[in-house]
């Protein structure tokens, strides 16, 4: 079958549940007999993650089993680094989905699983150390015969990694890809026990990935800026993607514009044919402000809900009423209103609510909504607070005046927040002179 043959405008990967078909089975090799044996892969979503691959092998004549996941969405733009405290037993069973460039640490006992050591999985905090057990305890046997001295070494600290059950300590989740992800136990509240780190990739890291720069062409360098800029301006621009919701191939249209009393952004708009799923996207023109901005708007009326809002995709959202804090990685770059961010906060969890959630779940879920739609029709008041370190969120003022019910901070970036954006390695002064 060649490419031309296949349904575009199939899903590929769909959301789990009871009636989907069987997965799909290939008959492969066994690498431990030689045999051949079967496996199986489906391709799914995990709520608040992404599109994954699930492979199990197994075979009949030796009874060999293995399980693998691999990501089956893009490599994100940055790295990520997710620190958890486990203090209560609760933490043990917080699902853990790791890719195979996913390094974990044990902060306690300095003990660390580098990346790529491990295929990718979905498993769970006590899986991980259950697994790191058994790694450790493999080769005993031989070894209390061969090292006495170095076998009982590992005895203890097994013992140590045994304790860790009934301790506190942290747990750090390392990926350049991106693609790992710790289940929050609390969702859709905000989860206490871990914090989120996101890093640009080194050059070397990009390497690994098999992410490679292209170089400017001499078509491109001989264009005048002014020109190329006019040229962006007149017309909407279109190349082939990836939906991000089925990951079916499709059209994104691009535009560059002005938003008045703000700046030039990048507009993007996605329509998927496959599953009907549409997105809008928006990126700053310009570069990074010399401040962060925090915009705060307390909403109280119906007409609160109609200012236009651009959201960078640099931008962390806060709803304290709600108890809801979405990342700036969760919605991305959006031009929308504060009823259309709160919409799509809203759209996004039913989308992740599905037969699996418990009943404690459901119920925190079913409040968390009835509140959202109070907030929707101006019931509840609420405040909404953009929080952007790079300075590129904007919010419509409805009068010339300054408005009692939204504030606006610009503040100093932290060293932390600048090394997010990638600025505290850019040398702006002297450049030149190392060339």
């Amino acid at each position: 079958m060649t490419e031309a043959d296949v349904d575009k405008t199939e899903v590929l990967f769909r959301t789990l549940n009871a009636d989907d078909p069987e997965a799909t089975e290939i008959e492969s090799l066994c690498m431990e007999c030689g045999e051949n044996g079967m496996t199986r892969l489906l391709l799914t979503k995990i709520p608040f993650y992404k599109e994954v691959v699930i492979m199990s092998f197994a075979c009949d004549f030796c009874g060999f089993r293995n399980n693998e996941l691999q990501s089956g969405g893009k490599i994100e733009e940055q790295g990520v680094e997710i620190t958890l405290i486990c203090d209560s037993p609760k933490d043990l069973n917080r699902q853990v989905v790791k890719s195979d460039y996913t390094s974990i640490k044990i902060a306690e006992l300095e003990f660390e699983i580098p990346a790529q050591s491990q295929k990718g999985e979905v498993t769970t905090v006590e899986g991980i150390l259950d697994r790191s057990v058994q790694g450790l305890e493999q080769d005993q046997p031989l070894r209390r015969i061969q090292d006495p001295e170095g076998a009982k070494q590992i005895e203890e600290f097994v013992e140590k990694f045994k304790s860790l059950r009934g301790q506190k300590f942290t747990m750090i989740f390392e990926d350049i890809s991106g693609n790992c992800f710790v289940e929050n136990p609390n969702a859709p509240a905000t989860d206490p026990g871990t914090t989120h780190k996101y890093f640009t990739r080194t050059t070397e890291q990009d390497a690994i990935l098999g992410i490679y720069m292209e170089e400017t062409t001499p078509a491109m360098s001989d264009k005048d800026p002014s020109d190329v800029l006019l040229e962006l301006q007149s017309e909407v621009l279109q190349f082939g993607t990836n939906c991000p919701e089925c990951n079916v191939p499709c059209i994104t249209n691009m535009k560059l514009t002005n938003i008045p009393h703000f700046k030039e952004v990048v507009i993007m708009a996605t329509n998927c044919d496959a599953c009907g799923h549409r997105t809008n996207e928006v990126k700053s023109g310009g570069g990074i402000e010399p401040t962060g901005i925090r915009i705060e708007i307390s909403i109280k009326e119906l007409m609160d809900l109609k200012r236009d809002v651009l959201k960078s995709d640099t931008c962390d959202m806060q709803v304290p009423e709600l108890d809801l804090e979405v990342g700036p990685h969760a919605l991305g770059g959006r031009f929308s209103t504060v009823e259309g961010l709160l919409v799509a906060m809203k759209e996004q969890l039913l989308a992740h609510w599905g037969d699996s959630a418990t009943e404690s779940t459901s119920v925190k879920y079913q409040d968390f909504l009835d509140k959202m739609d109070q907030a929707l029709e101006a019931k509840l008041p609420i405040t909404l607070i953009l929080d952007d370190p790079a300075g590129n969120s904007y919010i419509q003022s409805l009068q010339d005046s300054v408005e009692e019910n939204v504030k606006v901070t610009r503040y100093e970036r932290s060293h932390e927040q600048n090394e997010d954006l990638g600025l505290n390695h850019i040398k702006t002064e002297d450049y030149h002179e190392e060339n």
